[in-house]
């Protein structure tokens, strides 16, 4: 499934899976995204499936908005498998 990202507010929703087909443009787009704001909420309810490229990335972008003191939220009521893969390798 083909990676998409929706501007909801303030709020970016990405859609389908997050893998090593679609990992570069999924890095790209977040890098630019938290250069040009202060802040950045991520919504993972239309994730379909992430592989360790995808949590290894979530992992970078958080450490680099932490270093440049921005904001980024991941939130989502997507699979409990994403959430709790995103979040032990996050606190790794």
């Amino acid at each position: 499934m083909a990676l998409r990202f929706k501007h909801q507010g303030k709020v970016f929703l990405v859609e389908g899976s997050i893998n090593a087909k679609t990992i570069k443009r999924f890095k790209n787009h977040l890098e630019f995204l938290l250069l040009y704001t202060t802040s950045l909420t991520l919504n993972i309810d239309g994730v379909k499936a992430i592989d360790d490229n995808g949590f290894k990335v979530l992992k970078e972008l958080y450490a680099a908005s932490q270093s440049s003191h921005k904001s980024f939220t991941i939130i989502g009521k997507g699979s409990e498998g994403i959430h709790e893969g995103i979040h032990s390798r996050l606190s790794a």
